[in-house]
């Protein structure tokens, strides 16, 4: 992966052209305040994004079950009128 520098005023401009840049050309841009890096953008690969939303959707429906928070299929169907 490309890493390219970037002033801040230049990034926010510009900021829709650096992030499709990014994106299709898998560059990481480092946005720079007074030649001091301050923001790092870097291309987001689709299924490693799913999957970390999935583990944080999985984690938390774990923590809900302990919890004592969840329906059984039982009264599901019931709630649907499906019985």
């Amino acid at each position: 992966m490309t890493t390219k520098f970037v002033g801040m005023k230049d990034f926010r401009q510009n900021m829709a052209k650096y992030t499709k840049e990014s994106n299709q050309k898998q560059i990481k841009f480092i946005v720079l305040r007074k030649n001091v890096p301050v923001l790092e953008i870097n291309p987001i690969d689709e299924k490693e994004y799913a999957y970390i939303k999935l583990s944080k959707e999985l984690e938390e429906s774990e923590k809900q079950i302990k919890e004592g928070k969840f329906y059984t299929q039982e009264e599901v169907m019931e709630e649907f009128g499906l019985t």
